[in-house]
């Protein structure tokens, strides 16, 4: 072997990797890759990893996998964009196994 061993990453992200498989077993490595590159930014260091993870999980499918970001400029506020969506969020996270769903009845989760 040349060169040093493959650590595998921090902490964080090995921690990351392993709660992303449990969450959403099934989720694109595409997509994987993008959850866990946002999920150990800077900026969400100060959450716990499955903290950052929900939300970035969240916010990939939201902009990615679904008309959110159209609604936006068709002139929809943000809180309506979001309903409008959650359902197609709800089947693209059950389609990567995850259990976890959005819930319409509280902001926190939108």
């Amino acid at each position: 072997m040349t060169g040093p061993a493959r650590t595998g990453g921090t902490r964080r992200q090995k921690d990351l990797r392993k709660a992303l498989r449990s969450l959403a077993p099934r989720i694109p490595m595409a997509d994987a890759e993008e959850v866990l590159e946002r999920a150990g930014s800077p900026h969400l260091r100060h959450l716990p990893g499955s903290i950052a993870l929900w939300q970035t999980l969240s916010s990939r499918v939201r902009h990615a996998h679904t008309d959110y970001d159209a609604l936006l400029d068709d002139g929809y506020d943000r809180d309506a964009a979001r309903f409008f969506v959650a359902d197609a969020m709800n089947e693209i996270l059950e389609d990567w196994g995850c259990a976890r769903r959005i819930d319409t009845s509280s902001e926190d989760e939108m």
